[in-house]
Order: structure tokens, then sequence, then C-alpha cells
């Protein structure tokens, strides 16, 4: 996405796909239930593009807002999260929907006359990933509150195909120097192009890392079920005491099913239901069976967690994670991809195609130098370490894109269904607080050392 076409291609896809999650609701669907992980789609649509506005038009050229009275809606560091909800306070959809087409057509005026600088370039593609970060959060609403499916996804999934199982176990990761992370802006003359990245994914350094064996593919729900099935939820001395604060909250075990609130603890992922004797899972608004060689998400931190300590595994670091991923070593080529430096849609699932109903074993020409699948896409990955700040961070243009995170999230990896394959990338850091279990988490296992 280094060109003029490009750009403007990925700036109308993701308006696209904005414009479908939200004119795909009905009226009344638009004011979404409440809930601590989601954000009204018509509000959604209107920050994105005011992103826009104040990262690319009024940064390089001055631009006044579009409406000067709607800045400090739109703008998520004034606007608290529960007032998101007031009527009164925005626009219809339909005015919003001419505010986001109004300032698209602006941008891309922008990119086809104006000199494409490595600074105008940095900024274009900074905000058009934003937005589809949103694009991601809006499909993740709907699976939480339980509307249908976006009308470009599959939900149903890969369900034909099974688990190969000479593709399961561990693989071993040699001791070795290995590189972690991408060039600051400062040390790189590409950092607009292909060592494009955020704050948090710089500056790279060098680690030495001890052998360790990783699984080379993801938990599936069959062996998260034997978890469940053995009293896991039940069993304290599986659980840290952040994990058994957790469990003793009472949520509505019922929030976007449809039926009455339900109040309770969770004894099981909380998108699961058993009946009859067997296991169904709730995929946006429908029950499906639980598929046993697919992977288990949208699972906390603390059950990820859980689930390590009963099985005699652990989570890897994120160090590990990105060893097993990239396998990048200094004065060799860096790695964008486990299979190499192009994206490749075709390799993974991403994109709010499959929703992560795809066996584990799928898609082997995506898989890691080391012979581990599904690295990217599918679900964000569980690692073991709290998000902090590489040592020389500084931060970004937009401030606050990792500093609200740090210390007080665990760092994800890969990138999941519902992101956008034109975002992610190995070095890709995802900040998610450990008790989230609505957005598409999962995990893969290491192996104890004699350290452990």
């Amino acid at each position: 996405m280094n060109d003029r076409e490009s750009l403007i291609h990925a700036l109308h896809h993701t308006r696209d796909r904005v414009k479908d999650l939200v004119c795909s609701l009905r009226e009344d669907q638009l004011s979404v239930p409440y809930h601590p992980g989601v954000n009204p789609p018509v509000w959604e649509m209107g920050h994105s593009t005011f992103f826009y506005e104040v990262f690319v038009l009024n940064w390089l050229d001055g631009t006044p807002s579009y409406d000067p009275s709607m800045d400090e809606l739109w703008d998520s560091f004034h606007m608290d999260h529960e007032d998101r909800w007031s009527k009164t306070l925005f626009p219809s959809r339909e005015d919003t929907l001419t505010y986001m087409d109004t300032i698209i057509q602006r941008m891309e005026d922008r990119i086809r006359n104006q000199p494409l600088t490595d600074e105008a370039l940095y900024l274009y593609r900074y905000a058009i990933y934003h937005q589809n970060m949103h694009v991601e959060s809006m499909t993740w609403c709907r699976q939480t509150v339980g509307y249908p499916a976006p009308p470009f996804a599959e939900p149903k999934g890969l369900t034909g195909e099974g688990v190969d199982q000479d593709a399961r176990g561990d693989v071993t990761i040699p001791a070795g120097r290995y590189l972690i992370g991408l060039p600051a802006n400062r040390d790189s003359d590409a950092y607009a192009t292909e060592d494009f990245g955020f704050d948090n994914e710089k500056p790279a350094f060098e680690v030495d890392m001890p052998e360790f064996s990783i699984s080379r593919t993801l938990v599936t729900n069959g062996e998260f079920q034997k978890f469940v099935e053995e009293g896991g939820y039940e069993r304290p001395e599986f659980w840290s005491q952040g994990g058994r604060k957790w469990l003793e909250r009472e949520i509505n075990l019922n929030f976007g099913t449809g039926e009455p609130p339900l109040m309770g603890t969770q004894t099981q992922p909380f998108h699961w239901r058993k009946r009859d004797g067997r296991w169904y899972e709730r995929v946006f608004d429908q029950w499906l069976p639980l598929e046993p060689g697919h992977p288990v998400k949208q699972i906390s931190y603390w059950e990820a967690e859980a689930f390590c300590s009963w099985a005699g595994r652990r989570l890897p670091s994120e160090y590990e994670w990105e060893v097993a991923a990239l396998a990048n070593k200094p004065g060799e080529e860096r790695r964008r991809y486990p299979w190499g430096n192009e994206m490749d849609p075709a390799k993974l699932d991403m994109d709010q195609r499959y929703m992560g109903r795809v066996p584990v074993t799928a898609f082997p020409a995506g898989e890691s130098p080391f012979g581990c699948r599904q690295m990217l896409g599918t679900v964000w990955e569980w690692t073991g370490d709290h998000f902090m700040p590489y040592d020389g961070f500084s931060v970004d243009m937009y401030p606050f894109m990792s500093t609200l995170q740090f210390a007080t999230h665990k760092t994800t990896k890969g990138g999941g269904c519902a992101a956008s394959s034109m975002l992610i990338r190995g070095t890709y850091r995802q900040a998610y607080h450990p008790d989230r279990c609505d957005v598409y988490t999962g995990f893969r296992t290491c192996a104890l050392s004699a350290e452990d």
C-alpha cells in the first residue's frame, strides 16, 4: 500500500466494509445493548471518519473541521463510553454516512493531487488502518450482542475439513539470538513503506532465547471441552488470584442470546451452551454445533491461564511467540509474515471471513519457518506477558495508541479472524485486558521446562 492507487483502493474497501456493517442493520439495531466492550455502530463510523480529519487533513493542510460542533463528540477521549449511546447528541445514520463520504472524497482528492511524501504516506496508512481497527470492533460487536453475521462473512466456516493429526504436537525452537520488533522511525528510511508499524512495535532489539517447545497449533474446542467437563471452572487450584476474582463476577449469562437475563458466574466459555448432551457455540445470532477440531475462541486470559495449569503447560512469552512465528535473526532478511514478506490473505483466516471456524491445521501454506500453523489470523493469541513498552519507546503521531494500556493489559499476538489482513504483521502487538472474552482471542501453549 505504497502508491496512490493502492491507497485509494484500501480507502474505498475500508469505507465499504464500514457501510456494509452499518447499513445492514435495522434502525432499531443501531442502538446496541450497552456492553463495556462495544460501541454503537454509528458512533464508530463517525469516530473513525473524524480520525481522517484530525490526523491527515488538519495535520497536513490545516483544513477546518466538517462540523466543529461534533469534534468533541467523535473524539474518544472527550466522549465518555456510556454517553455514546445518547441519541440526542449524535446525527442520524444518514447524516453520518454523508459525513463519511465527504471526508473519504477529500482524502481521495488529496492522495491523487498532492505530493506523496513519506510523511503523507505514513499518515494515510495510519488513518486507513485505524478505520480497519473499527471494522474489527464493529464485527465483534455483532457477535457480542447477538446480531446477524456481517453480509460478507461465512460464519459456518470450514466445517467439512478434518484435523490433520500429523500437523499437531510441539515443535522445538532452537536456542539462539533472535530479532524482535521493527526499526524505529528515526532509524529507518523505509518507515512509511516496508518498515511501517506502530509505536509499541519499536525499536527493534535482539534477544538471546533459550530452547523451548511450542504447540504447532492453537488449543482446540475439543481440548478445552475436556477442561470444562473435568470441572476446570470449579477447581480453584487451576486459577490464579486474578482468575479466581474473575470467576466470582456475577454477569448476565444470557447477554446477546435474546433470552431473559440470567445472573450467575461462568462455568464454561461464555458463548458455549450444552443441550441434550451436546455442546453448541453461539456464532452471531445462531447456535451451531461445537466443532472439536476448531480453535477455542473468545476466551479470557484467565481461562487460558487456568487451562494451561490443568494441562501442565504454559502460555508462551510474547518474544517466544514472535520467534516461533517469524524466526527473524540479526543480519538476515527480516520476515514480516510467517511465510515471507508479501501478505497473502489466502494463507489465513482474516478479513471477517470464516470467523475462526476452521480446523486448527488448516492453511498449511501459511505456516511459520518452524512449522507452526495459523500464527496470523483466526484468533488473537494470549501470551504470558504484560503489555509494556520496548526499551527506547517513543510515542507515535497518535499519542494514545499504546500508552493507556501499558502495565494493565496483556499482550496478544497474531491478529484474529475479524482483523484486517492489510493491517497485521508478525511484529504487531495488541493489548487486551485479561478479563475480556468478547473479542476473538484464543491461545497456543508451550511445554514446561525444568526451570518452570
